[in-house]
């Protein structure tokens, strides 16, 4: 590591110009990670809701349907599921958590009224109704989950690379240059004995031919 390392005190500036950065970036870094962490755990806890939120509405989802299915074949649920025309539109944009860029998904309205779904009062039941309701509330909640679920693995993405960049200076770089500048500094002092003691000769020798 020391060999190719030239013990000038120009070196042991840039050095030391070396170490001050690095030790910033550390700084700046686990700045960045602990932030990310705080983030991370404030959209986990709002995604433990929806989580729990969606579980519920697809079991209630799944008993409208099952109640649905005892007064209509599925060939009925099935066409009556095809007459509904209108598909809600999506946009996918994006926000910023502390230089993380995470999906931010608009949506429109996807439950809707009976006039909306132009199923006739006779193509439909209120039972066949509180089904399609309930899977249509069901799809805005997964949108929600997908948004927040998405946010949270890029979060972790970037405390993982961050983490990994801090240990890398801390345990890595910045030992390594430390280490480069105490061979530089002891190196300079041992030329530095070494110059004065063959001052000290000289002088010795220019002193015994004056005499």
């Amino acid at each position: 590591m020391s060999l190719d390392v030239k013990p000038t005190r120009s070196e042991l500036l840039r050095l030391n110009k070396q170490i001050k950065l690095a030790k910033s970036g550390h700084s700046l870094l686990k700045k960045k990670r602990d932030g990310l962490i705080l983030e991370f755990f404030e959209v986990l806890k709002g995604a433990k809701n929806l989580r729990s939120g969606l579980a519920q509405r697809y079991r209630q989802a799944q008993q409208k349907l099952a109640v649905a299915r005892t007064i209509a074949t599925d060939v009925r649920l099935r066409s009556l599921a095809f007459a509904i025309q209108q598909v809600p539109g999506i946009d996918l944009e994006t926000r910023n958590i502390m230089g993380v860029r995470v999906p931010k998904i608009e949506s429109s309205p996807v439950k809707k009224t009976l006039a909306q779904r132009r199923l006739g009062v006779a193509g439909s039941t209120a039972v066949i109704d509180e089904a399609i309701a309930a899977y249509e509330q069901l799809v805005e909640e997964v949108i929600k989950v997908a948004e927040i679920e998405t946010a949270m693995k890029r979060l972790l993405a970037e405390i993982e690379k961050t983490k990994r960049r801090v240990n890398a200076l801390e345990f890595s770089v910045i030992p390594r240059l430390e280490s480069l500048k105490k061979f530089i500094k002891l190196r300079l002092e041992e030329l530095e004995r070494e110059n004065i003691f063959r001052l000290k000769r000289v002088k010795a020798k220019a002193q015994r031919h004056s005499r």
